[in-house]
């Protein structure tokens, strides 16, 4: 089934907004998972100056890009985060941050993910994929040991900051599609079940599909998508390259930086790495999914000019018309 296929704007914050249009349009791209970074999408200004936003379409009008989906993880990650510090900082900006107060951070976080909401309809998207933070994470070796009352009282965190924020996507007719990842609420099956059950499966909020965070921690992406198909709201793209086991390197990293070949794993462009993108564009096929297909470049050993083009033409070379499939025959056959 043909769907449009975009690109993910937060690793272009460096260039304008119309430079990185012209791209995409130039590569063939049919339009744009679009960051709310200031550089390209402040929400603020949106929301509060129409010729801004319409400057903002104009650009994306006169090179032919679509945008189905935004993206605001960085104020995502600061609704539940504890402890808020330095490293939030550097990506909330000063409007989120204020004097730093840690609930006056995890409140105004909220509060823009509630513009965000609204900033989607305005510009016709219809899904805003993003983070959640986590009050638990740091509980994740559970040791010292952890009571269980500490885990549930942060699922119940979780579903106190985020109901009040879902309830504006209810409003505004827009769905939220949380990326599963480590650092997060949820960052595998079983956490993922377990905050869907936090917040009563409320359809606002959805999944992110995206396959290297899963391939990083040894679950199956394609299953995944089997798992949760009533909940796989946007895809993105994004490859992980395994490397053989050394005896050396465990899946968390080792503390070194991206791009070091001591980690063990690390992120490639799409299909340069591990990531079984045909049988997941078969399982999408197989449970109705529809929506844009986002290429997110992030690859240390690639230059982005030329990985996102060659990563657009992979993924389009794997989007060819199926015929219907059985839903049950995907899990069966994988």
């Amino acid at each position: 089934m043909t769907r449009p296929v975009t690109l993910f704007t937060g690793q272009w914050a460096d260039l304008e907004f119309e430079e990185l249009c012209r791209l995409a349009h130039d590569w063939g791209f049919d339009g744009l998972e679009l960051s709310c970074k200031t550089q390209h999408l402040d929400v603020d200004r949106a929301l509060e100056d129409e010729g801004y936003l319409r400057q903002r379409l104009d650009v994306l009008d006169r090179y032919g890009l679509k945008v189905w989906a935004l993206s605001n993880s960085a104020q995502g990650q600061a609704v539940c985060d504890d402890p808020i510090d330095f490293r939030h900082r550097s990506i909330v900006g000063p409007r989120t941050w204020g004097d730093g107060d840690p609930e006056g951070v995890r409140a105004r976080a909220a509060e823009q993910m509630r513009r965000t909401a609204v900033l989607a309809r305005r510009i016709g998207a219809e899904v805003v994929i993003g983070f959640t933070g986590s009050k638990i994470w740091r509980y994740v070796a559970m040791y010292p040991p952890v009571p269980e009352s500490v885990i549930d009282e942060g699922y119940q965190d979780f579903a106190d900051r985020w109901n009040p924020i879902l309830d504006v996507f209810d409003s505004e007719g827009v769905r939220f599609a949380f990326e599963v990842h480590p650092s997060e609420i949820a960052y595998d099956y079983w956490t993922t079940t377990r905050a869907l059950e936090a917040i009563g499966h409320r359809p606002a909020f959805g999944l992110n599909w995206d396959p290297s965070h899963l391939m990083w921690q040894d679950v199956d992406p394609v299953n995944f998508i089997v798992d949760f198909a009533d909940r796989i709201y946007h895809v993105d793209c994004k490859d992980t390259r395994i490397r053989p086991r050394d005896g050396r390197a465990g899946r968390l990293g080792s503390h070194l930086p991206w791009g070091s070949p001591r980690r063990g794993w690390d992120f490639v462009s799409a299909g340069h790495g591990d990531v079984p993108f045909e049988d997941a564009f078969r399982a999408l096929d197989a449970i109705g999914y529809r929506g844009p297909i986002s290429i997110e470049w992030e690859d240390a050993g690639m230059s982005r000019l030329h990985g996102a083009p060659e990563a657009l033409a992979y993924v389009r070379s794997l989007l060819w018309d199926r015929p219907a499939a059985r839903f049950d025959s995907v899990f069966t056959q994988h």
